[in-house]
């Protein structure tokens, strides 16, 4: 395995020494997600992928933590914790077979269990990485703790491969659920957020939550007894697919997301009231995710001005999650003193700006 190391750094210096980008890849399962102007093979260089660099490293299920390469496939890994009675708890989303583990941290993404759980970097305790120098640098470690000044192995959740190559992650993860059910009602979109924030007020096992079409879906997770009693409190109707619904949620499957239509994510507030935009609505989270379906024949532009303003106003973001159009401004525009630090951050672990240029901000 070090060979393999020492190959990816030789790439990495030869890149560095010639300013020339590369395009971190391995299953290339996340390719839609992120600026897509520049296509992943042109501008943004050659392809460095990791993916042969995989397999784990550590597993102490007594301990709740796991250590693996960042070329590990997302589903081998679960298999293995599955079979342990544990789980990656943040219900990351896979986009295909190839998903690998080092693209789940560096776009950072979490399923619908989210809300409950805690998001990717919530989990991430250490992280090994090549930087942009070709250096081999450690950070974190195996439990969790306080950190002073940037906490690196969880600066690189979301960093879309930005800031370095990763090699190893260490995550915590947590027991299965005892009992898991899902129930279904009927009511309308300002109901089903009020119902949502009201459930979260309370001592309920509400692991999931999604609304659309004027159906309210929930999942109870947690030790029978719990789920049993939160279930003749909330009534409605059990489901007997809860395990497929979830996962069309989680991968996208559902009916909501197949449409091929402009689909945006806007991370807001759970209590927002529902909001006046064009296209269709599907609502995770407990409120505060909301997916937009938006017709493809409709003006982009005024699309993304209305999506970003009201997304602004109600004190969240947008991000162009998927689009057929290719654009440049996929994440929501960040404020200077912000984009300031990205930059600095940019600057000590990428020096020469090789790592997937533009595929988080253009400046970067």
């Amino acid at each position: 395995m070090q060979e393999i190391i020492d190959q990816l750094a030789a790439s990495i210096r030869a890149a560095a020494a010639g300013k020339a980008p590369l395009c971190i890849r391995s299953g290339g399962t996340k390719d839609f997600y992120g600026p897509q102007d520049k296509g992943r093979d042109g501008a943004r260089g050659s392809i460095l992928d990791p993916t042969a660099y995989a397999g784990i490293v550590d597993y102490e299920p007594t301990e709740l933590v796991v250590t693996a390469r960042a070329g590990t496939r997302l589903g081998q890994l679960e298999t293995e914790l599955n079979g342990r009675g544990q789980m990656l708890a943040f219900e990351p989303p896979h986009f295909g077979a190839g998903a690998t583990l080092g693209g789940c941290i560096a776009t950072g993404l979490s399923g619908p269990r989210r809300a409950s759980a805690g998001a990717v970097r919530d989990f991430v305790l250490g992280v090994r990485m090549l930087d942009g120098r070709g250096d081999d640098l450690s950070f974190g470690g195996q439990v969790m703790k306080n950190v002073a000044g940037y906490d690196i192995s969880r600066l690189m959740a979301g960093s879309m491969g930005t800031l370095g190559l990763l090699l190893e992650v260490s995550l915590k993860v947590l027991p299965l659920p005892a009992e898991e059910r899902t129930l279904r009602l009927s009511m309308n979109e300002a109901e089903a957020v009020e119902m949502m924030n009201r459930w979260a007020g309370k001592p309920l096992p509400v692991s999931a939550t999604c609304f659309c079409d004027g159906e309210l879906t929930v999942r109870l997770s947690g030790a029978t007894s719990a789920v049993r009693a939160a279930r003749a409190v909330l009534g409605g109707e059990e489901i007997a697919e809860e395990t497929s619904f979830w996962e069309s949620i989680r991968e996208q499957g559902h009916p909501f997301f197949r449409s091929g239509k402009q689909l945006w994510r806007l991370s807001i507030k759970s209590t927002t009231a529902p909001l006046s935009l064009p296209g269709k609505q599907l609502i995770e989270w407990g409120g505060a995710l909301r997916w937009l379906s938006v017709d493809a024949g409709m003006d982009n532009e005024a699309v993304q001005a209305l999506v970003r303003k009201t997304a602004r106003e109600v004190g969240g973001h947008a991000t162009l999650f998927r689009s057929r159009t290719p654009a440049a401004a996929v994440f929501h525009p960040l404020p200077p003193a912000m984009i300031n630090i990205h930059r600095r951050l940019k600057e000590k672990f990428d020096p020469m700006r090789i790592f997937n240029p533009g595929r988080l901000y253009p400046e970067l």
